[in-house]
Protein backbone atom coordinates (compact mmCIF):
# COMPACT_ATOMS: atom_id res chain seq x y z
CA UNK A 1 0.00 0.00 0.00
CA UNK A 2 1.44 3.34 -1.04
CA UNK A 3 0.74 6.38 1.03
CA UNK A 4 0.18 9.74 -0.62
CA UNK A 5 2.87 12.23 0.31
CA UNK A 6 1.55 15.28 2.08
CA UNK A 7 3.84 18.19 1.20
CA UNK A 8 3.39 19.77 4.63
CA UNK A 9 4.43 16.49 6.29
CA UNK A 10 7.37 16.15 3.93
CA UNK A 11 8.50 19.69 4.77
CA UNK A 12 8.17 18.99 8.50
CA UNK A 13 10.20 15.79 8.10
CA UNK A 14 12.87 17.67 6.15
CA UNK A 15 13.06 20.29 8.91
CA UNK A 16 13.21 17.59 11.60
CA UNK A 17 15.95 15.76 9.68
CA UNK A 18 17.90 19.00 9.34
CA UNK A 19 17.51 19.69 13.07
CA UNK A 20 18.71 16.17 13.92
CA UNK A 21 21.67 16.61 11.59
CA UNK A 22 22.57 19.88 13.37
CA UNK A 23 22.16 18.29 16.81
CA UNK A 24 24.26 15.25 15.99
CA UNK A 25 26.82 17.44 14.25
CA UNK A 26 27.59 18.69 17.76
CA UNK A 27 26.55 15.81 20.01
CA UNK A 28 27.81 13.10 17.69
CA UNK A 29 31.42 14.13 18.10
CA UNK A 30 33.32 11.82 20.35
CA UNK A 31 33.41 13.03 23.98
CA UNK A 32 30.84 15.85 23.57
CA UNK A 33 28.01 14.08 25.37
CA UNK A 34 30.37 12.88 28.11
CA UNK A 35 31.63 16.43 28.67
CA UNK A 36 28.05 17.67 28.92
CA UNK A 37 27.16 14.83 31.28
CA UNK A 38 30.16 15.60 33.46
CA UNK A 39 28.91 19.16 33.92
CA UNK A 40 25.43 18.12 35.06
CA UNK A 41 26.45 18.33 38.73
CA UNK A 42 27.71 21.90 38.40
CA UNK A 43 30.64 24.01 37.25
CA UNK A 44 34.03 22.37 36.83
CA UNK A 45 37.53 23.39 35.89
CA UNK A 46 39.50 21.91 33.01
CA UNK A 47 41.45 19.45 35.21
CA UNK A 48 38.26 18.24 36.89
CA UNK A 49 36.71 17.60 33.50
CA UNK A 50 39.85 15.89 32.27
CA UNK A 51 39.66 13.47 35.20
CA UNK A 52 35.90 12.99 34.83
CA UNK A 53 36.03 12.19 31.11
CA UNK A 54 38.45 9.32 31.29
CA UNK A 55 40.50 8.79 28.15
CA UNK A 56 40.06 12.20 26.52
CA UNK A 57 43.25 14.06 25.62
CA UNK A 58 43.73 17.64 26.76
CA UNK A 59 43.69 18.94 23.18
CA UNK A 60 40.43 17.15 22.32
CA UNK A 61 38.82 18.24 25.60
CA UNK A 62 39.84 21.82 24.83
CA UNK A 63 38.34 21.51 21.33
CA UNK A 64 35.07 20.06 22.64
CA UNK A 65 34.74 22.73 25.32
CA UNK A 66 35.34 25.44 22.71
CA UNK A 67 32.73 23.92 20.37
CA UNK A 68 30.16 23.44 23.13
CA UNK A 69 30.76 27.03 24.27
CA UNK A 70 30.46 28.33 20.71
CA UNK A 71 27.05 26.67 20.20
CA UNK A 72 25.80 27.91 23.57
CA UNK A 73 25.59 24.68 25.54
CA UNK A 74 28.46 25.49 27.91
CA UNK A 75 29.48 28.80 29.48
CA UNK A 76 33.14 29.57 30.16
CA UNK A 77 33.92 31.84 33.11
CA UNK A 78 37.35 33.33 33.79
CA UNK A 79 38.02 34.57 37.30
CA UNK A 80 40.92 36.96 37.75
CA UNK A 81 43.52 35.64 40.11
CA UNK A 82 45.94 35.26 41.24
CA UNK A 83 45.80 32.57 40.18
CA UNK A 84 43.52 32.99 37.18
CA UNK A 85 40.89 30.23 37.12
CA UNK A 86 38.59 29.08 34.35
CA UNK A 87 35.41 27.14 34.95
CA UNK A 88 32.80 25.64 32.68
CA UNK A 89 29.12 25.12 33.34
CA UNK A 90 26.01 24.17 31.44
CA UNK A 91 23.85 26.94 30.03
CA UNK A 92 20.07 26.61 30.00
CA UNK A 93 20.40 24.91 26.60
CA UNK A 94 22.94 22.48 28.01
CA UNK A 95 20.77 21.78 31.06
CA UNK A 96 17.82 21.06 28.74
CA UNK A 97 19.90 18.29 27.14
CA UNK A 98 20.54 16.37 30.36
CA UNK A 99 17.17 14.53 30.40
CA UNK A 100 17.68 13.66 26.72
CA UNK A 101 21.17 12.31 27.38
CA UNK A 102 19.81 10.32 30.33
CA UNK A 103 17.18 8.75 28.07
CA UNK A 104 19.78 7.96 25.37
CA UNK A 105 21.90 6.29 28.05
CA UNK A 106 18.91 4.25 29.23
CA UNK A 107 18.11 3.29 25.62
CA UNK A 108 21.73 2.23 25.02
CA UNK A 109 21.69 0.09 28.16
CA UNK A 110 18.53 -1.65 26.97
CA UNK A 111 19.23 -1.97 23.24
CA UNK A 112 22.94 -1.90 22.44
CA UNK A 113 25.43 -4.67 23.14
CA UNK A 114 27.65 -4.08 26.15
CA UNK A 115 31.38 -3.74 25.68
CA UNK A 116 33.21 -6.96 26.20
CA UNK A 117 35.54 -7.04 29.22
Amino acid sequence: MTRAVNHAEAGACDRADAALARAFGVLGKRWSALVLGSLRSGPAGFRELSRAVEGVSDSVLSDRLSELTEVGLVARTVEAGPPVSVSYELTSGGLALIPVLTEISRWATDHLPHDKP
